[in-house]
């Protein structure tokens, strides 16, 4: 479902001030797939999802409830 996460300066920038992180995810997925797979996978809890289609990919823009800080989610992952 999620494919890989995306580390550009914007998207460092919403992790840092929006405590948003940006996955590149299956054209297939919907916002509740997304939510579920990214509270189970990483033990955070999402308050919401937006989704942008760019041509054939998908973009989703989580953003992380305040307890869970999005950098901490982008360190373990490699991006920050």
């Amino acid at each position: 479902m999620i494919i890989k996460p995306i580390a550009t300066e914007k998207a460092i920038r919403l992790i840092e001030l929006e405590n948003i992180i940006i996955f590149e995810v299956d054209g297939r997925a919907n916002k509740k797939q997304i939510h579920e797979e990214i509270e189970k996978i990483f033990n955070v809890k999402v308050e919401k999802v937006n989704i942008n289609n760019k041509g054939t990919k998908k973009i989703a823009y989580i953003k992380l409830k305040k307890e869970n800080p999005a950098i901490d989610v982008a360190t373990k992952l490699g991006v920050i």
